[in-house]
């Protein structure tokens, strides 16, 4: 065995934290447009991020394919494969995987590398990186990608370490999971549980889908996309992305100005079925209406509809009743493969845990509140993540005079823009706190741009770092706020306001203004020479 004699310190222009979408677009614009000393490191055995985790059956992208990849490069996107609606997991991470060998970036991943702590040393400009493989990075620029949902949130069930059955989370799937034939249950049914719930039924020999709040969710409307809507992708490249720059959701449709009680009974009714069709939660919750998300009234016309349709879909009356949600039609919106009708399945069997807790696990698995044992083999937890700041308040980060990013952020996650964060000088966040709630990768692309701009501008300059001023951050803060109250996003117990982690404090965690006025503001901030930071002109010191 090759021992390290001791530790490593390596110096560069710039570290990147993450090999998922935000990761590689950045390692991409450093090292080949800007050609800067760049290396990206992460955790993970493989390229990725999100998608090489999240492995579990079922996994699909909530985005239509055409606009759930890069933009940059045309001929990347005709040479492209996929030939179906919607994406699963395989595919992304095959083609994250080759978008990595295009650019020829393998050999500058460091994978199976964790960031440890990261510390700004004010008097060199530069950011020391310790990971957990030994080596120490020296940098000027930090850019972390460490992912919106990737901090998997484990809930403290009494008893938890007494199963002696196999227990997963979704977000760190084990390639080795025998389930055929199992007694599975599954905590939680929200986008991912829906997926593995619906995957996983056919194959067990039982599911107990232990439901913790009924879920509003249409049709995916899943489906191998003809030759001739795939060429029009091709054909329409250019007039397709210009539509998503210039939109809100990034969704690749033409989102709705048409109110809901602007046209009578029946013609909502067509419109509804016209979108349940077609499938897709953000289809039906923006394509269709453009009050939904902002007038009560007409998000409980949409949710009745979707209520409509799963008394007709579910057998047993009871069930029906349980699956059925009555609140707010506010969170993420939903799509599935199927996911009402699997419970009429002779196999699965639902547990309502707001009206039957779960009480404890023991080795043989759930006991709820009315007595029963339901005996498991394995246990799926569903149970989603630590949103947007959750990785980052796991990490040591210290910004300027050692200030505790995790203290920084105490009372709820704030940045400007999405990217920065105030006392942190040249740290800059992919997906950050309070960045657009969009389709993530044009978003990323988005962000990436303008922090390799940024880069490029520092680097020509002598500058030595850009700290954004704590009265601006406060103010976008304040701004994201203003625009969430608007709408009834916030009024629905949600994760993109971090409710399901218990004892996290709710807060805004996302701008949800839309992407054209995000990429205008961006734009702007850059293009008057960035009047929202102060900057630091002393010539660095040579390493």
């Amino acid at each position: 065995m090759t021992q390290t004699a001791s530790p490593q310190v390596r110096h560069l222009d710039a570290l990147v934290v993450g090999a998922g979408f935000g990761g590689i677009y950045s390692l991409y614009k450093l090292r080949n447009e800007l050609g800067l000393d760049a290396i990206a490191i992460d955790k993970a055995s493989g390229i990725g991020g999100t998608w090489f985790w999240n492995k579990y059956p079922g996994a699909l992208s909530d985005s239509e394919s055409f606009v759930y990849q890069f933009s940059f490069d045309r001929e990347l996107f005709e040479q492209n494969p996929w030939k179906t609606k919607f994406v699963t997991q395989p595919e992304i991470l095959e083609y994250l995987n080759s978008v990595v060998d295009r650019y020829d970036l393998r050999d500058r991943f460091e994978l199976e590398t964790g960031m440890t702590s990261a510390d700004f040393d004010e008097s060199q400009g530069t950011w020391t990186v310790q990971t957990d493989r030994g080596v120490t990075y020296v940098c000027r620029f930090l850019i972390t990608g460490l992912g919106l949902l990737s901090a998997t949130n484990i809930p403290d069930f009494p008893g938890i370490d007494s199963f002696q059955g196999r227990l997963v989370h979704t977000g760190a799937w084990p390639e080795d999971l025998d389930f055929a034939g199992k007694k599975v249950g599954v905590i939680g049914n929200g986008s991912t549980g829906g997926q593995v719930i619906t995957a996983m039924a056919p194959l067990v020999g039982h599911l107990t889908s232990f439901q913790r709040t009924p879920q509003y969710s249409v049709p995916a409307g899943n489906r191998e996309l003809t030759p001739e809507e795939l060429q029009a992708q091709k054909d329409n490249f250019g007039a397709n992305w210009d539509q998503v720059w210039n939109s809100g959701l990034a969704m690749g449709f033409v989102e709705s100005t048409a109110e809901t009680f602007a046209v009578p009974p029946e013609e909502r009714e067509r419109v509804y079925q016209e979108a349940w069709d077609e499938g897709g939660g953000f289809r039906y919750m923006f394509e269709t209406f453009g009050d939904i998300a902002t007038d009560p009234e007409a998000n409980e016309a949409a949710a009745a509809f979707i209520r409509k349709k799963i008394a007709e879909i579910v057998k047993d009356p009871e069930t029906a009743r349980k699956l059925t949600p009555t609140d707010l039609y506010a969170r993420r919106p939903l799509c599935d493969s199927g996911l009402y009708e699997t419970f009429n399945r002779d196999n699965v069997s639902l547990v309502a845990l707001s009206e039957n807790p779960i009480e404890r696990l023991t080795e043989n698995g759930i006991v709820t509140a009315d007595g029963e044992l339901h005996e498991l083999d394995v246990l799926v937890l569903a149970t989603g993540f630590d949103a947007v700041d959750g990785n980052y308040k796991r990490s040591d980060i210290r910004g300027r005079n050692g200030e505790l990013l995790k203290d920084h952020w105490a009372d709820g996650p704030t940045s400007y823009l999405g990217m920065t964060t105030a006392g942190f000088p040249n740290m800059f966040m992919i997906l950050g706190p309070n960045g657009p709630f969009t389709n993530l990768p044009p978003s990323i692309e988005t962000q990436v741009e303008w922090i390799s701009d940024t880069v490029k501008h520092l680097a020509a300059t002598d500058h030595a770092w850009l700290d954004v001023k704590p009265e601006v951050e406060t103010k976008w803060t304040d701004a994201c706020a203003e625009i969430a109250d608007a709408t009834l996003f916030p009024k629905a117990a949600s994760w993109i306001f971090g409710a399901n982690i218990p004892g996290k404090k709710r807060t805004v965690m996302f701008y949800l203004g839309g992407l054209k006025e995000y990429r205008s503001l961006i734009g702007q901030e850059a293009a008057q020479g960035y009047p929202s930071f102060t900057s630091h002109t002393e010539a660095l010191t040579p390493a």
